[in-house]
């Protein structure tokens, strides 16, 4: 758990300070994505200290947040990426329009695990503590057939909606945390 509560929160601080200075002198697209990137941000430091434990859980709230990063992941946020959007104040990398089908992809991930965590947050958490879920395996009982680091019961992919919505909101939560790492690692510049 200390892990988790470390990746998440430094992703979380990575994605403040990051933010804090990228919009100066951002139009148009540019600014679009940049105020659509602020929203999962803003959604991300809502969840982040609720599945924590540092918060008080709410299933509610979860859900909400979940929302709107689903709604700027997968074609809303690639749509928002034409070539030649880079360059200053864009912080977009080259590598985007490189490869671009592992951008998608992970701009569709990310949308599948916020979609997932949004089915799951009446789940509440794994270790839930009192008034923080529905127990240790989050309220079904099950993990749904998929590890917590990804991996379809019978595809060997990333786990489905219908995964995630069995799994405790915290480890659905985790996988999205770790879509946005990978692809601010890869396509994002500093």
């Amino acid at each position: 758990m200390t892990f988790f509560k470390l990746t998440t929160g430094a992703v979380l601080a990575w994605m403040v300070a990051v933010t804090a200075l990228a919009h100066g002198g951002a139009t148009g697209i540019v600014k679009e994505r940049m105020d659509g990137m602020s929203a999962m941000k803003d959604a991300m430091k809502t969840l982040t200290p609720m599945m924590q434990g540092k918060t008080t859980y709410d299933a509610g709230t979860v859900r909400d947040a979940a929302e709107t990063i689903g709604r700027h992941a997968g074609d809303s946020m690639t749509r928002l990426f034409p070539e030649g959007s880079d360059g200053m104040p864009s912080e977009a990398k080259p590598a985007i329009w490189q490869d671009w089908d592992a951008f998608a992809e992970l701009a569709e991930q990310l949308q599948t695990y916020a979609e997932g965590l949004a089915l799951a947050a009446d789940n509440g958490l794994m270790m839930a503590g009192a008034g923080q879920g529905s127990g240790m395996m989050g309220g079904s009982g099950m993990m749904g057939g998929a590890s917590m680091m990804g991996g379809g019961a019978m595809t060997g992919g990333p786990p489905g909606r219908e995964e995630l919505s069995e799994m405790p909101a915290d480890g659905v939560f985790m996988m999205l945390g770790q879509t946005c790492s990978a692809c601010h690692t890869r396509f994002r510049s500093e």
